[in-house]
């Protein structure tokens, strides 16, 4: 008997996402399909849709900035398993996911057979990765005192740091959000508080600690 499913896509290619879909919909033909282009549209979807099965998950869409997406996915959505869909395959950045709380990393050049494979072993609660990749790589938790502190961030406060991150003043952020300034501005000094950092400015340098480093041939 075929599982009923509901999974989300978050990527910010819609010939990907559509391409995604529709190779793994005759594996899984039951499944309701979610889809998110930004770090914003994702924590939409999950307001209202957050009896998930699983999220597949590209690190580096709008407001994502890196890893900074699974670390609060994993903090707030716990129960919810995360994979990460990601063109950047190399050690580091596998063992990084992984580290941060990925049940899996599939590679954008993992054939289809293999992508459907990997994601039925994720939900029966396996984890999976390619071959031949070092967990142990070197470097995976030099941010992870600031992954801790930003796990404790609110959504709100996970919604303010991008946008901070994004260079959006006060006013721009107050009007976008539907809030005041002055709230802004209280969510700018618990943002700061919890970060451990005196300014907007150093919480964006702290976030961009996160960032992928791409290795991919020029």
């Amino acid at each position: 008997m075929t599982e009923n499913y509901k999974i989300l896509i978050a990527d910010d290619h819609p010939l990907f996402r559509n391409a995604l879909r529709q190779a793994l919909e005759s594996a899984y033909p039951n499944t309701q399909w979610l889809e998110a282009e930004s770090a914003e549209s994702l924590q939409s979807v999950l307001e209202e849709n957050n009896q998930l099965d699983l999220i597949l998950l590209d690190l580096q869409m709008p407001g994502s900035h890196g890893y900074s997406t699974l670390i609060h996915l994993r903090s707030h959505f716990p129960t919810i398993p995360v994979v990460v869909i990601s063109a950047h395959e190399d050690n580091t950045n596998i063992a990084k996911a992984m580290h941060y709380g990925s049940c899996g990393f599939i590679p954008k050049s993992t054939s289809m057979d293999d992508l459907a494979n990997a994601l039925d072993l994720i939900l029966q609660g396996e984890t999976w990765i390619p071959e031949g990749i070092d967990l142990t790589s070197e470097n995976v938790d030099s941010e992870g005192e600031f992954a801790n502190r930003l796990s404790e961030l609110t959504p709100q406060q996970y919604k303010v740091l991008q946008m901070f991150g994004e260079g959006l003043l006060n006013k721009q952020i107050a009007y976008d959000l539907d809030v005041s300034e002055a709230t802004i501005k209280a969510h700018a000094t618990a943002i700061f508080r919890k970060l451990n950092v005196r300014n907007r400015t150093q919480a964006v340098i702290a976030l961009s600690q996160l960032e992928i480093h791409s290795q991919l041939p020029e």
